[in-house]
């Protein structure tokens, strides 16, 4: 898996390529957790080109949620195919995720 991350007014953007799965998410735990230490508060995960997730990639995503509340900040995920979005209605992740259609709506979305 391919993780690209970049900076944007504030707006930590972390853009993923493949698959996040056992094999791939402690990389991305990694690059997530150093963006915190960092002074990321605000967080856009964008799934365009993210082909699979398992619980492994869930957690991930389920860590960085509650560290960065704590901190008052965000995460927004973006641009899922139906079938990763899937993966998210099914484990209820969903409800306390914010999943957007398109990267602009998340960054509209991050800072409100």
């Amino acid at each position: 898996m391919e993780i690209f991350e970049k900076r944007e007014n504030g707006i930590t953007i972390f853009s993923l390529n493949g698959r996040l799965d056992s094999n791939t998410s402690p990389e991305f735990d990694e690059k997530i957790t150093k963006a915190i230490e960092s002074g990321a508060r605000f967080i856009v995960v964008d799934c365009q080109n993210l082909d699979y997730i398992t619980s492994a990639g869930l957690r991930i995503l389920n860590k960085t949620a509650k560290k960065l509340k704590q901190l008052n900040g965000k995460i927004v995920l973006c641009s899922m195919e139906d079938y990763v979005k899937e993966v998210f209605e099914i484990s209820g992740f969903d409800t306390f995720l914010p999943i957007v259609p398109d990267l602009e709506t998340a960054l509209e979305q991050i800072k409100k």
